[in-house]
């Protein structure tokens, strides 16, 4: 008696992997609701009072220096090595690498590129208002600071807001905002948070940041990730012309587009009676034509059985010696 072999977990993966790809249709495309735009609301107030609170030097600079007063690098230092390591989840280009091939794998299953044309928006919308606001305050940071008490602004610093943290909030944040289940979005926008709020304080452990350059950095970050239902069409209309775009190159590299003009242009065609039939091209003297002129018989054209034969009546095989006719011997040679 013949068994069925039990798939495995790792057979599994591989029947799921080998399925075939269709556009997520079904998955809907977040909505700028009222819910929504309280929280942005909400995100921006707490965004401008972190700034006013560090221009005055108020009880919030007071804290920065207290925490670098502090050192936590110097109060936990066998934890140091891990930090070191797990700030780079923060940074830049190695999460952006990271995000983009994960969501370039699950654009090309699917057939869309609004995986990767969100994740681009979102890193321009991070580069825009977080490098403005770096470069526009010039903050310096706990290494750099000149005034013990002071809030060290405008002295050309870059570190105020936070750029790790807001960009951890981004990058791993996009994978919640593209999640195709609500399950999966809060479990991912769970993961995120904590990624991101460890990011920022591992830049305060180290002494990078202060406490308030990470507080604003989250904040900035979940502003972009608040933002980005209002350019959905924008990412919609983008989508649409790539792919019109690859469309048409395909076309022109299958040479289904003919060079007269797009497929659907009707062609005129004009009746050859309008116009007078051409001579023909005499033929040199000094050389004979290559073919005999075709001499056509007059009259109507008739029927092979109505023609008139054009040789005796009788058999039209010539005559050979060595033929008899059918009934007779053959004489045999000797």
């Amino acid at each position: 008696m013949r068994t069925e072999r039990k798939p495995t977990r790792l057979d599994r993966v591989f029947a799921r992997l080998d399925r075939e790809p269709e556009r997520p249709a079904h998955i809907g495309v977040p909505r700028m609701s009222r819910h929504r735009v309280v929280l942005f609301g909400v995100a921006l107030v707490c965004y401008l009072a972190i700034v006013w609170a560090v221009l005055i030097t108020s009880w919030l600079v007071r804290l920065d220096w207290q925490v670098m007063f502090f050192r936590p690098y110097q109060q936990w230092s066998e934890i140091h090595a891990f930090v070191d390591y797990y700030v780079v989840l923060g940074q830049r280009g190695p999460t952006a690498v990271m995000v983009a091939a994960w969501l370039g794998w699950r654009s090309w299953r699917q057939h869309t590129l609004r995986p990767l044309l969100a994740l681009g928006v979102s890193l321009l919308l991070l580069n825009v208002t977080v490098g403005a606001a770096k470069y526009g305050m010039g903050r310096l940071g706990p290494h750099y600071a000149t005034e013990i008490g002071s809030n060290e602004m405008w002295l050309g610093g870059d570190i105020f807001p936070s750029g790790h943290t807001a960009n951890a909030v981004v990058t791993w944040g996009i994978l919640a905002y593209l999640a195709s289940t609500p399950r999966a979005r809060r479990w991912l926008s769970a993961v995120s948070a904590v990624t991101s709020l460890g990011v920022g304080l591992s830049t305060v452990y180290i002494g990078t940041h202060w406490l308030s350059d990470v507080v604003l950095g989250w904040i900035a970050g979940l502003l972009i990730l608040l933002a980005l239902p209002w350019f959905e069409p924008l990412i919609a209309r983008a989508e649409e012309r790539i792919f019109d775009l690859r469309a048409r190159w395909r076309d022109r590299r299958r040479g289904a587009v003919p060079a007269g003009g797009p497929v659907g242009t009707p062609v005129v065609l004009r009746p050859l009676t309008d116009r007078a039939d051409a001579a023909p091209d005499p033929v040199p003297t000094g050389r004979p034509a290559s073919r005999p002129p075709a001499c056509l018989a007059p009259g109507p054209h008739t029927t092979r059985a109505e023609r008139s034969p054009v040789t005796p009546a009788g058999s039209r095989r010539p005559p050979h010696p060595e033929r008899h006719p059918r009934g007779t011997t053959p004489v045999t040679r000797p």
